[in-house]
């Protein structure tokens, strides 16, 4: 495939991280460069989940493949859900998307999403927004402020840092496997990646055809799974009819797609919730009123 010639106007931008340019191509070039890197990035993923498969046991290793895997597949997902949005509001939103790309983040909520049984796109945000707070209460009554969960698993996994709780003593934290680690069996993410690559919708002509079921439909607010079901099968019969579904493909992906795969989520807001420590104290103090009267 021919691929479009750039000309380089500062050394910054050449090299890794270049996923700001594609917003700046044309749709069609867009598809090209997304059916590009699906396969790289599937390969990148069966890599790192195959190595932790052959380390034997879930340790630590085993568990940080994985998730690194995920973030992989979290990408595949978020450059489907480019291909997903209507081309008439592609360009206002694909800019965002590829900063999710990037964003640790916004890549974990999107594999955690698959798993999420929202009724509307409205009660989807809400769950994200649940997600994204910089800082929340824990304890059974809210008594502890702790930072965003999601990033704190991810980051107390991968390194030994020294780190501070409300009381600023610092103290290290020792690397060690999160309660949430995944169980046996392959993610959910890459089920779903990989019934999407088997049932052909990862080629070229594949994201024509998915491009085309999910066009006339915005998920915005009201959209639900039932819309998304529809869309699916919509979807699977016109890759079906246009011969893209490969041998390898089974009815129980077909099952996976149908009940697994998140509606879109490209007018849905990742962006990190900063929340103020006053604000978190006040809900604390009101928690412990509500449960203790005057407390001490």
């Amino acid at each position: 495939m021919k691929r479009p010639m750039m000309e380089a106007r500062r050394s910054s931008d050449i090299g890794l991280r270049r996923g700001r340019i594609l917003p700046n191509l044309p749709q069609s070039q867009q598809l090209d460069l997304i059916a590009d890197g699906l396969p790289v990035l599937m390969k990148s993923a069966q890599d790192l989940l195959s190595a932790s498969k052959r380390l034997g046991e879930r340790g630590r290793v085993a568990i940080m493949l994985e998730s690194h895997a995920t973030e992989e597949l979290a990408k595949a997902l978020i450059l489907v859900d480019i291909v997903r949005c209507p081309p008439k509001l592609r360009p206002s939103r694909i800019a965002t998307m590829m900063g999710w790309f990037y964003d640790h983040l916004a890549r974990l909520i999107y594999v955690d999403a698959q798993s999420w049984k929202p009724t509307s796109v409205t009660q989807l945000q809400s769950y994200v927004d649940d997600h994204r707070k910089s800082h929340y209460l824990e304890g059974s009554v809210g008594e502890y402020i702790f930072p965003n969960w999601t990033i704190y698993m991810r980051e107390s996994l991968l390194y030994a840092d020294l780190i501070t709780h409300e009381d600023g003593v610092p103290m290290w934290n020792d690397p060690v496997i999160p309660p949430s680690a995944f169980g046996f069996g392959e993610p959910s993410a890459w089920r779903i990646c990989q019934a999407l690559q088997d049932m052909g919708a990862f080629t070229r002509h594949g994201l024509d055809v998915m491009s085309s079921a999910w066009r006339c439909t915005e998920f915005a607010g009201p959209q639900s799974w039932s819309d998304t079901k529809h869309l699916t099968r919509k979807m699977l019969e016109a890759l079906e009819s246009a011969g893209l579904i490969s041998e390898r493909a089974t009815s129980e992906q077909v099952g996976t797609l149908l009940h697994n795969w998140q509606m879109p989520m490209y007018n849905i807001d990742f962006e990190k919730i900063d929340v103020p420590l006053n604000e978190l104290q006040a809900d604390r103090d009101a928690n412990l009123w509500s449960e203790y009267g005057d407390w001490p």
